[in-house]
């Protein structure tokens, strides 16, 4: 139903004497104006009507038989809802006494005996608009206080002749002061203040005085109980009619949960979350300050850098989540270590918790500022490197882990952040090539060595790309009779600059970066395509051997790839050999030995080479799915003039073929080595004595018989 063709609410007038005449007549004096009338003729009655019809208002007889319109009154203003209900006394009493005991009793208005019945109408309609105003701004105060509720607002207006201060119950809410209290003095909500943020509220209030614009601040308010809020409070200042300062006037607005919620934003956005430590972001902007403060002062400050050393092997073996406990424990004993040294933050400016960071992964990076001298960064790595070695016990397991760390100091290796930061990132990965679990010092030669390695790697990207590597073939052949019995493929680089590149060189780069396996796969099939050419031009079968590294087994596709290429060139499995060496089987044994399980299945032999330099025992080797053992050529070297070294060959030998391994003997280079070997009944050599590694035209040359005769 629209508004317009609603009809209007009619109100409705209790009217209450014990005269019927009276009632009568104030009836007819409302209802032609439009009101509806009741009737009561006691206080009784009256209340009754009262509970049951909720009139808009209450002519109210005082000399009553029974209840007086006194204690009516006073019942009626006990009643819920009707507070504020206009009630007027009629009363033919006129003295002092009688008006003051109506408005004790909570009387709106009163009308003295004898009543002019015009005037009586207009009264009342007038009281009625009168209470339809206040309940209209009641409504407003209520809408108000829960929108302030709701927003968690308060308001207050300070007269600036008294001091009195006038406030909303969401202000009195805020400042955690009793609902009634209403009305306060600046010194009593001042001690609400926290100490630290009264002088800049005063002094925003001050301007806002002085200079007569509005002013803002977020401060804290302590509470009764010691609780703390954040207030964001906004003040501006009211004119008088004279146009003259009058007042302060402002709201204010409890914003505690939004700081936190602010505060807990940027926690994230600057500390790593596994380990709590301030992350890559945090760590660099610290820096900055630090560097800052450092060159005013002209002082020292260093950066370490550290990165566990096999970390991966951790999350490998015994799963991510132990690997999250030991970078947690990690971090906890960097902070403790930091925090015992005696070259941290002497000026208390910055604790062992902001000193140290986590970059990410299993990289961590801690500032040090006010350094005597650049040789203290030396003392607090070693203390680092020894916390770190003592074992972390992590769900059932021991742990041990140690760390490579790279050393930068200001202004000796930059001053700028990225500078500090990339210098100590160079020298971390020269503590690697020292051999891990060391620290060391930038140098202007590492910055050489790692743009060198940067395009290393990138044309070794561009090599894979453009088929610049080839595989080179190195005979081998039977004991004593000299019989070819197969090849190995070793991979080499035709740089366009440099020229033929051995593997030394760059495999270890490709297995950093992981180019390994693209390009371990692409010597798979090479070899695979060697065989077949072979095969098809009529050639004699004979084995081929390919050296495998530790990351082709990792992601458990090495099988898959071994399968594809057998199949792409039709080559019977018995005719490929894969090689992987004694170290790289040690580092993840977990990975290696299911997949080189599944590749005898396929039917291919498997070889240990490099045997001897590792710390495997011939017990483990039994354990093993090996088919050839193949001796180190450090073994081979010396046997024609060291006793100790023939005793030890020959055992190994005679161990090897114990087990049933074929055993061969790698870099053999003169005759007397061949003739030993053969006699303590090695299966087969290899080694420049028979040929270096060749390419595959010129190993198709081989004789069945090779070029070395008995002697």
């Amino acid at each position: 139903m629209s508004r317009e063709s609603s009809p209007a609410k009619r109100r409705l007038v209790l009217v209450v004497d014990d005269d019927p005449t009276m009632r009568l007549l104030v009836r007819e004096a409302l209802e032609p104006h439009g009101l509806d009338v009741e009737e009561a003729a006691d206080g009784s009655s009256a209340l009754a009507l009262f509970r049951t019809r909720d009139p808009d208002l209450v002519l109210l007889d005082v000399q009553m038989p029974g209840i007086d319109g006194f204690a009516v009154c006073e019942e009626i203003r006990r009643m819920p809802g009707a507070l504020h209900t206009p009630v007027v006394m009629i009363t033919g009493l006129d003295d002092v006494e009688s008006v003051r005991r109506a408005y004790e009793a909570g009387a709106t208005d009163f009308i003295a005996k004898p009543i002019s019945w015009l005037i009586l109408s207009h009264r009342v309609r007038y009281l009625l608009r009168a209470a339809e105003t206040v309940r209209e701004l009641r409504r407003s105060q209520e809408r108000l206080a829960n929108a302030q509720r709701l927003a968690r607002m308060g308001s207050w207006q300070m007269e600036l002749g008294s001091g009195e201060i006038h406030t909303s119950e969401g202000f009195l809410t805020i400042y955690g002061f009793p609902r009634g209290e209403a009305v306060l003095r600046l010194k009593t909500l001042m001690e609400r203040i926290h100490p630290d943020d009264r002088p800049a509220l005063l002094a925003a209030a001050e301007t806002c005085l002085r200079e007569g614009r509005s002013a803002q601040i977020d401060h804290r308010v302590v509470l009764p109980d010691g609780s703390e809020r954040v207030v964001h409070s906004q003040v501006t200042l009211g004119l008088g009619e004279n146009g003259r300062p009058q007042r302060l006037e402002g709201t204010v607005q409890d914003v505690t949960e939004r700081k936190q919620a602010e505060e807990q934003i940027r926690y994230l956005a600057y500390h790593d979350s596994l380990t709590g430590l301030g992350n890559r972001l945090l760590f660099k902007e610290r820096l900055g300050v630090a560097l800052a403060q450092a060159r005013r002062n002209d002082g020292v400050l260093g950066v370490l850098f550290l990165d566990l050393d096999h970390f991966k092997r951790i999350n490998d073996t015994l799963g991510h989540s132990v690997g999250d406990r030991l970078l947690q424990g990690v971090a906890d004993r960097l902070v403790a270590t930091v925090r015992a040294s005696d070259v941290i933050a002497r000026s208390g400016r910055m604790d062992a918790d902001h000193a140290v960071s986590r970059l990410g992964g299993d990289e961590f990076t801690i500032l040090l500022t006010d350094l005597r001298e650049v040789q203290d960064l030396a003392k607090v790595a070693r203390r680092i490197l020894d916390a770190l070695s003592v074992p972390f016990a992590l769900e059932g397991h021991e742990v041990v882990i140690s760390g490579s760390i790279g050393i930068t100091a200001r202004p000796l290796d930059g001053d700028d952040v990225e500078t500090l930061l990339r210098n100590a990132d160079a020298a971390m990965y020269h503590a690697k090539d020292r051999g891990r679990n060391n620290y060391q010092f930038y140098t202007e030669s590492m910055n050489a060595v790692a743009l060198e390695r940067l395009i290393l790697e990138s044309k070794l990207r561009r090599g894979l790309e453009h088929g610049e590597f080839e595989l080179h073939y190195q005979p081998k052949v039977a004991l004593p009779e000299g019989r070819l019995t197969g090849f190995e493929a070793l991979l080499r680089w035709r740089d366009p600059e440099e020229g033929l590149v051995l593997p030394g060189v760059f495999i270890p780069l490709c297995e950093e970066t992981g180019l390994i396996r693209p390009l371990g796969d692409w010597v798979l099939l090479e070899a695979c395509r060697q065989l077949a050419r072979w095969r098809d031009a009529g050639r004699a079968p004979l084995p081929v051997s390919v050296n495998l590294s530790v990351h082709q087994f990792r992601g458990g596709g090495l099988v898959e790839s071994v399968r594809r290429a057998l199949a792409e060139t039709r080559v019977d499995a018995r005719w490929l050999e894969l090689e992987i060496t004694e170290s790289a089987l040690l580092q993840d044994e977990a990975a290696v030995v299911g997949a080189l399980e599944a590749l005898r299945r396929l039917g291919i032999r498997i070889a240990i080479d490099d045997f001897g330099t590792g710390y495997s025992s011939f017990s483990y080797l039994r354990r093993l799915p090996v088919d050839v053992l193949k001796i180190d050529r450090s073994f081979v070297q010396h046997i024609e003039t060291s006793a100790d070294e023939a005793a030890l060959l020959g055992a190994i030998v005679s161990m090897g073929r114990a087990l049933r391994l074929r055993v061969i003997a790698e870099g053999v280079e003169t005759m007397g080595q061949r003739e030993l070997l053969a006699g303590w009944g090695c299966d087969e050599m290899q080694g420049f004595l028979i040929s270096p590694a060749v390419p595959a035209e010129a190993a198709v040359a081989f004789a069945p018989v090779a070029a070395v005769k008995r002697t």
